[in-house]
């Protein structure tokens, strides 16, 4: 039975990625700020700790061997969290510092590592319009992403592959782009836009309201990668001799009022979209799979529309059982 550790394991990604490991045999503890929010983890061992401080770290990674580490903890949100700048100093300071315990103490204690990058990293000049974004992986250089957390990011993929270089750390760095899905934030401020459209949809349903707001103008593009895609994305390149940095996201790109229309005929209503003032982030951004389907074989086949039926369905049942109506 192989041992792992997952890094923001009360995380969206972190926890479906838990329920993965266990369900493929793997003795699996976890760490977080915080347990699940929506369900109980089904890791063997899950550790609330602080992976700032350097006790915390001590303790996961200087006393066992695990085959595989899975970093995902950061600090991190939507637009709203990100694109403000308000939280720009607890972005970088909080995730770098992070990254530095994990790895200082997972070498010999540990096989192989992934780290949980972002599309965030790539050169916004490159994704100022909505049709044609660059963003295959070397494009990333040279750098300008469009936010700090994209900064960190970028940072902390050096900070791996120079490990990997001087002290002969197995790593893996995807980078990942919009993962979506049930059981993550829908109303926190923190949520990513499919969550968030789904919310104001099913609570325009729920009182009779007949609109929904939408920030910008509706026309900056995305592509969004369903969560059982992006585990099985991650799963090829850990069971892989390639180290990265790749991506890991869909190639299917529509723009936010598209993604919007989508929710609503799903949840049967049609609603006017009033477009308002709020963080956007770059224009234009959708994944470039060439290098992962020439790598690993690897490319998502569940589409957008197919993997919002289930994230509205449970964000409808939400908002139902919460104090929104």
């Amino acid at each position: 039975m192989k041992e792992a550790l997952v890094c923001g394991a009360g995380g969206f990604i972190g926890n479906h990625l838990v329920y993965d490991l266990v369900l493929r045999g793997y003795a699996v503890t976890g760490v977080d700020l915080v347990f699940p929010e929506f369900n109980k983890s089904a890791a063997d061992e899950f550790i609330i700790g602080d992976l700032r401080e350097q006790r915390v770290c001590d303790r996961l990674l200087n006393k066992y061997f695990y085959d595989e580490v899975y970093q995902l903890a950061a600090d991190m949100g939507g637009a709203g969290y990100i694109f403000t700048g308000e939280n720009d100093a607890n972005i970088i300071h909080n995730s770098a510092l992070i990254n530095l315990n994990i790895l200082e103490r997972s070498v010999n204690n540990v096989d192989k590592i992934f780290f949980s990058s972002s599309a965030c990293v790539y050169n916004a000049d490159n994704q100022r319009g909505t049709d044609n974004p660059i963003c295959s992986e070397l494009s990333a250089y040279p750098a300008n992403p469009d936010s700090d957390y994209g900064w960190e990011k970028l940072f902390s993929e050096k900070l791996y592959l120079a490990f990997n270089r001087n002290y002969n750390l197995p790593a893996r760095i995807a980078r990942l782009h919009n993962v979506f899905g049930i059981q993550g934030a829908w109303d926190s401020g923190k949520e990513k836009a499919p969550a968030a459209i789904c919310r104001k949809v099913a609570v325009s349903k729920a009182i009779g309201a007949d609109s929904i707001e939408i920030w910008g103008d509706g026309k900056q593009t995305r592509s969004f990668l369903y969560i059982d895609e992006c585990l099985d994305g991650i799963r090829r390149l850990m069971d892989s001799d390639f180290m990265g940095p790749v991506n890991i996201g869909s190639e299917e790109m529509v723009s936010i009022n598209t993604l919007a229309k989508m929710v609503m005929e799903i949840a049967g209503v049609d609603l006017e979209i009033k477009h308002i003032p709020g963080p956007l982030g770059v224009r234009g951004r959708k994944s470039d799979n060439t290098l992962i389907y020439e790598k690993l074989g690897w490319k998502p086949t569940t589409k957008l529309y197919d993997g919002l039926i289930p994230l509205y369905k449970w964000i409808e049942e939400r908002v139902y059982e919460s104090h929104l109506l």
